[in-house]
């Protein structure tokens, strides 16, 4: 059998192999099956209409909905399809959209109406999530971008019709706010600058809220706290900014740019400015205490006011962790004598918490406060100051100064709601040329004390070496008062000794005589009786010789008498004289002049107070000893 009988007899073999391998094609082109796989969706273009009026779409549209030629609303999900014949339909299989965790899908449509003038983004309408794209362009869907977006999951979006365009949710960190800006809405009012508050909107994450509610474009007073949130970047711009966080002894004090103008609730006697209750434009009466505020910086500001003692230094290499008094320096003031010098000065101030806002309101700022009132009050005090004094005179009197700055200083600054608690004059540097002469007045001054401190050490040393030499000395100087002792009391035996000798001597010249007396007088009676007894023919001679006897002896007698007496009438005459104990004195002197005895000593002790009279007649004794004991020495040595 030949080729040709063979194909004609198992012809239909070969359509059976031809249509089991192509059967999709076949089935597409004779029956229109389109099968769609179950991760995708068919999106279908209609090429031509053979019969009815819509053949063609209305003037401005693109997508099809009632079956009109083109890019066709409808599309095909996972599954089996007939008559869709390749000649009329073309289907294009393209994957589901897909929003991963974490992230939401923005919409942008192709086709729908009109969005109105004077709005950027279209509206939401129901459509089951951009899902039925009949559905959103029979209800008026907008093209454009929509406010609408789309959350985590698979949706079968028609692509021809709307783009997609996946972004990041929306976090808001710890400790930080989030200031909103709304991109779409009605115009801000004239006079604000910021939108009206817009409740519903659940923090902005419902737009079409946000706008059906007269929401306003632009900022927002209204901020987003930290979370995360799904807000739709073409309606809203979010910047993330801290928290305000006012410390531990400050307060915060809210100068509101929006809301409306409240009353003053300071009075008449305040002329600077209004402070109105909370929620009204301007300074807010009641200050925020120590915590985290989420403040919109835009439309508030708040104003930190230290409410501990503050140290504000007017000096050059110090400054405070508040930093207001970096810009303060060293005053530099001019004296009476035409002086410059410098001076430090620190100034204490309290500003209590109720008084906060006046401050704020008067001054607009704490670094006001310095720069317009404490500044040039406190530098011009001291310069007036310093000219009423020369520079020795202002030293001397700083602490009088200090205390008069203070009073004054206080008195000014009540005026402006602050309260002075201390002023203190730090460092003082007077010029140079002035501040040597000081120098070295003071090194003379402290030489003077050195000297005299030096001087009374020496005395101190003297001292002790002299209570060492006494104590040295001690043996001698009991020595020597004993010798003085000693020799007191031999001089009082030896007057002694005078005086008895005095009596004895008149004594025994009384008893010479009387006894003298007596002998003549027996001499006398044995003459007469021895002449009596002779012969009478000696009488004459016998009488003679008594008589020659009588006389010699009366003579005598009248001699020895004589001598006594005229030495006991002497004896009287010297002491009614000299006195009786001169006289006793003078005999003694004479007994000791015969005797040799030495009643001087050799060194005198003497002075005009009893110490150091004794002590330097011991010294000036034991002198002479070493004296003494040095010419002994050289007379052995020549």
């Amino acid at each position: 059998m030949d080729i040709a009988s063979l194909f004609f007899a198992y012809w239909w073999v070969l359509v059976i192999l031809f249509s089991l391998i192509f059967y999709k094609f076949v089935l597409r082109v004779f029956f229109g099956m389109v099968i769609v796989p179950e991760d995708k969706i068919g999106l279908v273009t209609k090429k031509f209409v053979l019969f009815g009026s819509n053949r063609g779409l209305p003037d401005g549209r693109i997508i099809a909905t009632k079956g009109e030629a083109g890019f066709q609303a409808q599309t095909l999900a996972p599954g089996l399809y007939w008559f869709m014949w390749p000649w009329q339909f073309g289907v294009d299989m393209v994957p589901f959209t897909v929003v991963p965790e974490g992230k939401i899908a923005l919409v942008l449509s192709k086709d729908g109406v009109e969005i109105p003038t004077g709005h950027i983004l279209a509206r939401r309408v129901d459509c089951d999530n951009f899902q039925d794209a009949t559905a959103f362009l029979e209800k008026g869907g907008q093209r454009g971008r929509q406010t609408a977006y789309i959350t985590a999951g698979s949706y079968r979006i028609n692509r021809y019709l709307f783009d997609i365009s996946v972004t990041d949710q929306t976090i808001i960190h710890e400790n930080m706010v989030g200031i909103v800006t709304a991109l779409d809405g009605e115009p801000i009012p004239i006079g604000s600058i910021a939108g009206k508050y817009v409740e519903g909107h659940n923090n902005f994450q419902n737009i079409d809220s946000f706008l059906n509610n007269g929401g306003n474009r632009g900022l927002q007073p209204q901020v987003i706290l930290a979370g995360s949130y799904y807000i739709n970047p073409w309606a809203i711009q979010l910047e993330e900014t801290p928290m305000t966080d006012i410390p531990i002894g400050h307060v915060g004090v809210v100068i509101s740019y929006i809301g409306e103008d409240g009353k003053d609730l300071t009075g008449e006697t305040f002329k600077h400015g209004n402070i109105v209750s909370k929620g009204f434009k301007g300074v807010w009466m009641e200050p925020l205490g120590p915590g985290k505020y989420p403040i919109n910086k835009y439309t508030m500001k708040v104003e930190l006011v230290p409410t501990t003692n503050l140290v504000l230094n007017w000096a050059n290499a110090r400054s405070e962790a508040h930093a207001l008094d970096k810009n303060l320096s060293t005053i530099t003031v001019r004296s009476k004598d035409g002086f410059p010098f410098n001076l430090d000065v620190a100034q204490i101030i309290h500003i209590p918490a109720t008084e906060a806002p006046k401050v704020i309101a008067r001054f607009g700022s704490m670094n006001n406060l310095v720069s317009q009132v404490l500044e040039p009050t406190i530098g011009n005090y001291f310069r007036n100051s310093a000219q009423d004094s020369d520079v020795i005179s202002f030293l001397s009197t700083r602490k009088e100064r200090q205390t008069a700055a203070k009073d004054h200083i206080r008195a000014v600054l009540e005026e402006y709601n602050v309260n002075a608690v201390d002023t203190l004059i730090g460092d003082i540097v007077p010029p140079e040329a002035l501040m040597k002469t000081l120098t070295d007045r003071k090194i003379a001054e402290e030489q003077q004390k050195t000297y005299q401190t030096q001087k009374i050490a020496q005395e101190q040393r003297q001292g002790v070496e002299k209570e060492t030499a006494i104590a040295d000395m001690q043996k001698e100087i009991v020595k020597a008062q004993q010798s003085v002792e000693i020799a007191q009391r031999t001089a009082d035996a030896t007057v002694k000794k005078a005086e008895g000798d005095a009596t004895s001597l008149k004594l025994n010249v009384n008893a010479e005589a009387e006894a003298t007396k007596m002998r003549a007088n027996a001499e006398s009676e044995a003459v007469k009786m021895k002449a009596a007894a002779q012969a009478e023919s000696t009488k004459l001679n016998a009488t003679a010789d008594a008589e020659r006897i009588s006389k010699t002896g009366l003579a005598e007698a009248e001699k020895i008498m004589a001598i006594g007496k005229s030495t006991a009438e002497a004896y009287e005459l010297q002491v009614k004289a000299m006195g009786g104990d001169n006289f006793t004195k003078y005999k003694i002197t004479e007994e000791i002049g015969k005797g040799n005895i030495k009643v001087i000593p050799d060194v005198i002790i003497g002075g005009s107070n009893g110490t150091d009279g004794s002590i330097s007649g011991l010294l000036g004794l034991k002198l002479m000893e070493m004296m003494s004991a040095e010419k002994k020495d050289k007379t052995g040595e020549n």
